[in-house]
């Protein structure tokens, strides 16, 4: 089966989804979390991105991070995967692959969507019926957005900071849309999305984006166009 390409649009939100391989967890003690963690900081800082939520189930991880480059997010989940499959190795004497196949991805209209998958993202343990509240979940970011932890990875987006001009009233306010449950129509886009590997967004988003992205990759063969003429001699 021909794989679909990537889409990375730098600037603009993507939610990650990567399983891991088999029925094996990816986690098994407080320091396996620590230490993703810790390589998912130094990695964004490295590449560059920003994260803005994350959650790390024992089988799976979802991330959302604004990318500066294009190459900016493969590059940062390759270096996590081999900093923890090292990492792995040595505690665990583990071998073979960590994740089941690539990992899922969706651009997020940050408009629209990004909020939403904050919360899509924090209430997965809950989904998952691991804890009754996302504030009992230690893994995740909720605690830093509604209750106001400190979290050194978190790198938040514009749209969570205008929730209030000082961080007690953007926790208040993030911790207050929680008291709503996370619509089916949102549910089943962020889904479907997730499964695509295509895009979280209106249609008047999904087209602006297909604008850009056209014209991104006309460029290459307009400047293909021009190399032939110069070297021929057109004019």
């Amino acid at each position: 089966m021909t794989r679909l390409p990537r889409i990375v649009l730098p600037g603009q939100p993507q939610l990650i989804l990567q399983r891991g391989h088999g029925a094996e967890p990816i986690f098994r003690r407080e320091r396996d979390y620590r230490f993703y963690l810790d390589s998912l900081d130094s990695a964004a800082q490295r590449y560059g991105g920003d994260v803005h939520a994350y959650v790390l189930m024992p089988e799976h991880v979802y991330l959302l991070i604004t990318p500066y480059a294009e190459d900016s997010l493969a590059r940062i989940l390759q270096q996590v995967g081999r900093s923890f499959v090292r990492y792995l190795k040595h505690a665990y004497q583990r071998s073979g692959g960590l994740w089941d196949g690539r990992y899922k991805a969706a651009i997020v209209d940050s408009e629209r969507y990004l909020l939403a998958c904050y919360r899509y993202v924090e209430l997965d343990p809950v989904r998952a019926r691991q804890v009754a509240r996302p504030g009992d979940y230690p893994w995740s970011s909720y605690r830093a957005h509604a209750l106001g932890d400190v979290d050194p990875l978190l790198r938040d987006h514009l749209l969570y900071q205008t929730l209030g001009s000082t961080p007690d009233a953007r926790s208040k306010v993030y911790s207050g849309l929680f008291d709503v449950q996370l619509d089916e129509s949102s549910m089943a886009a962020i889904q479907s999305a997730m499964m695509s590997g295509w895009v979280l967004g209106s249609d008047h988003f999904k087209a602006e984006l297909m604008a850009v992205l056209v014209r991104r990759s006309a460029v290459p063969a307009v400047e293909a166009r021009c190399g032939v003429r110069e070297l021929v001699g057109e004019e």
